[in-house]
């Protein structure tokens, strides 16, 4: 039945858009839609108000005054810094840290702090973790096998790397669209194209049609390319001409043409050294493994074939009869009964341990831990790039399929540019090479209407807690049909571009702005006037994310390990996760824990991030689940979320960690001391007088614990959400 309404639905599609696609296809009228439109040079709104410090203020005041709308108070300094702190780096700050700034006078003071975060590896790994989520980044295949990358996590150091440096963001879109064609030669451009292959895929085997899994791999670049930098849902038109937007079927099969030619490569990056000390390393390697798995096959060989005798015993009587007929005298019937039968009786990890004697089962065990600790010291892989390169053949046609479907192409197409957008005078490449290139170019020439408005959107975005549209991956009719502040958004576009595309320009013109010092006030006559704050009246309450949770958590006790970079950790986890990790084979040894318990308290970007099994307290504070790109998080309220602050092993851990280090510091006795540090070390500020009461009663209680308290202050909500 389904295979029968996929073809009357095929058939269907041929006959509405067979006709028209069989000849050129027909390009869009160029759109009015204000996004398609180049941004036009803003003059900044006169107005002499001392309030406002940068050019956004006064944009935003021009449109506040216009309501009779005045901002709200300044952010005192002690949780101004806090603020910094955990939007610039995503870590709180010590309490040294904030006494630094709070007993600074200097007229600058503010100014220079901006900067030293700015400067610091840790705002390229905060800006790098909004990226992932944008690309989809994990380091893991997805679906049923979801296999480990071994060298994805380039990509996510390229990525530090590149918003630690301010690299102008055209060239880090061109570098992850063709860094192989652009900058031949550059290993980071090299694996900046990493950006193509962030996505999910689907790796299967057996019969499954090449010419499918090829499609799968296209549209996921497609989307790709067009949620991330055109911030347009391009996807729409696979099946159909977009039913909001202007973009044609032809115009998205035009735009996967770019991708044609591309061939997944895993390229050597290493030197010639690297991989001869690699090769010996790995040799000896193998050869501490080689004698107990040549055991392990000698001890298990017996009861494997007495499992395989079992469950030949067990087949259906002409299955059996098949199978024990000699190979040359079996008729093509029976064949296809002995091919079934060996399927059927094939013996599973489980069969075989279900005849093994007690006492061999226990010594296979103690074998195969001392093999995967063995394993576990493997040598580190030579440098190589998670990359793309281009076919050396002729590269595949591609033609616009009726609805989406891979087994009904209607016209062949070419790549080109969307036909809303204007293509800038630049021409694209018949043959393989040189097609990204052109697409890299024609992104980020400094009249595209879309690429330098998305960025500064997700700028302002992850700066103010809520963009200047909807949505910020969808400038489209749906997404960006009015946006809260459009003056402001094409002067900051112009200014990107003016200002040679750096992200840290846009950056520090928002958080030196009087709207972003604002507190999170609460005004019911102005809320009643702009409910949704689209005006920036106030700051926005901004919950932190699971990994900020985690890695405060860690800072609080002391323990975090502010290492950059590097390969993926894993982390130990609960059984019940253990058990979520797919397997065809025996579940042991599927989340090998990384050996040095030190790389446990690294910044939670460095932990593997793995599609099929995430960590219950960064998935319950929504942490995305990268099979599509996020802009925006989602923001969820649940018991979970309760239930995992107070009972996680990680969060027991951290609260007695925590109570161990303001033991270590005040002694057991002087609970004030206690309190006043606790306090200063999580929440960045001095217990109010009442506070501080209440928590030295409760601490000077004998029938309870320090770790207790800890544990409490650890689930404060002031914890969880920005000053």
């Amino acid at each position: 039945m389904e295979s029968m309404i996929r073809a009357v639905l095929a058939m269907l599609a041929l006959i509405l858009f067979g006709l028209t696609a069989a000849a050129a296809p027909p390009k869009a009228a160029r759109s009015d839609y204000w996004a398609f439109q180049t941004p036009a040079p803003q003059a900044v709104p006169s107005n002499p108000s001392p309030w406002i410090r940068t050019a956004v203020d006064a944009f935003l005041l021009d449109k506040l005054q216009a309501k009779n709308l005045e901002p709200s108070p300044e952010l005192g300094k002690q949780m101004l810094v806090r603020r910094l702190y955990l939007d610039l780096w995503g870590l709180p700050p010590t309490p040294e840290q904030v006494d630094a700034f709070v007993n600074d006078r200097s007229p600058r003071a503010y100014e220079e702090l901006v900067e030293r975060l700015m400067a610091s590896p840790h705002y390229g790994e905060r800006w790098a973790q909004k990226w992932l989520d944008v690309v989809r980044y994990a380091d893991t295949n997805g679906f049923e096998g979801d296999k480990l990358r071994p060298q994805a996590w380039r990509y996510r150091d390229y990525v530090v790397r590149s918003f630690t440096e301010d690299k102008p963001y055209d060239r880090f879109v061109q570098e992850q669209i063709a860094g192989d064609e652009l900058f031949a030669g550059d290993d980071q451009a090299l694996i900046a194209t990493g950006f193509l292959r962030a996505g999910p895929r689907h790796v299967v085997g057996g019969n499954t049609d090449p010419e499918m899994l090829r499609q799968e791999l296209m549209v996921e670049m497609t989307a790709g390319v067009g949620s991330a930098f055109l911030g347009l849902t391009v996807q729409c038109a696979r099946c159909h001409d977009h039913k909001f937007d202007p973009i044609l079927q032809a115009d998205y099969y035009q735009l996967q043409a770019f991708f044609a030619p591309v061939t997944l490569e895993e390229v050597s990056i290493a030197s010639p050294e690297e991989v001869a000390a690699y090769e010996q390393a790995k040799a000896a390697h193998e050869a501490r493994l080689e004698p107990i798995q040549k055991t392990l096959k000698e001890m298990e060989k017996p009861w494997h074939d007495k499992a395989y005798e079992i469950n030949k015993q067990n087949l259906e009587p002409a299955l059996k009869a098949a199978l024990d007929k000699p190979e040359e005298q079996r008729s093509e019937e029976e064949k296809q009964l002995a091919s079934d039968a060996k399927s059927q009786a094939k013996v599973a990890w489980y069969d075989m341990l279900a005849v093994m004697p007690a006492d061999i089962k226990a010594e296979r065990a103690q074998l195969r831990r001392k093999l995967h600790a063995i394993e576990l010291e493997a040598p580190t892989p030579p440098r190589a790039a998670f990359a793309v390169g281009n076919t050396d053949k002729e590269p595949p046609i591609t033609h616009i399929l009726a609805i989406g479907d891979y087994q009904h192409p209607l016209g062949e197409v070419q790549a080109e540019f969307l036909s809303a957008v204007p293509d800038f005078g630049l021409e694209v490449p018949g043959g393989a090479a040189g097609r990204r290139a052109a697409l890299a170019r024609w992104l980020t020439h400094p009249q595209h209407p879309l690429t330098a408005r998305v960025m500064v959107n997700r700028i302002w975005q992850f700066r103010m807690g809520a963009a200047l549209t909807d949505d910020p991956n969808n400038f489209g009719l749906l997404g960006a049909a009015s946006p809260s502040q459009p003056e402001l958004l094409d002067y900051l576009a112009t200014q990107f571009v003016d200002l040679g595309w750096s992200v840290k320009a846009i950056d520090r013109m928002i958080v030196l702005s009087s709207a972003y010092r604002q507190a999170v006030a609460t005004d019911e006559a102005k809320a009643k006037i702009d409910p949704d704050n689209k005006l920036y009246w106030r700051a926005n309450r901004v919950r932190l994310s699971g990994e900020q949770i985690r890695d405060q958590a860690l800072a609080v006790t002391g323990k975090l390990n502010l290492a950059v970079g590097g390969e993926p950790v894993l982390v130990p986890i609960e059984p019940e996760i253990y058990d979520l990790i797919f397997t065809e084979g025996e579940p042991d040894n599927l989340w090998p824990v990384t050996p040095d318990p030190e790389s446990h308290h690294r910044r939670s970007l460095y932990l593997l991030n793995k599609r099929t099994v995430r960590l219950p307290l960064l998935a319950n504070f929504d942490q995305p689940d990268t099979m599509s790109s996020c802009a925006v998080r989602s923001r969820s309220t649940h018991a979970l979320q309760s239930l995992t602050l107070l009972n996680s092993d990680f969060i027991q851990d951290a609260s007695k960690a925590f109570a161990e280090r303001l033991a270590g510091a005040c002694g057991q006795d002087d609970k004030t001391c206690q309190a006043e540090l606790a306090w200063r070390l999580s929440l960045s500020r001095r217990p109010n007088d009442v506070e501080r009461t209440l928590a030295v009663e409760f601490l000077s209680d004998p029938d309870t614990r320090l770790q207790d308290f800890c544990l409490a202050l650890l689930n404060r909500n002031e914890l969880v959400y920005r000053p």
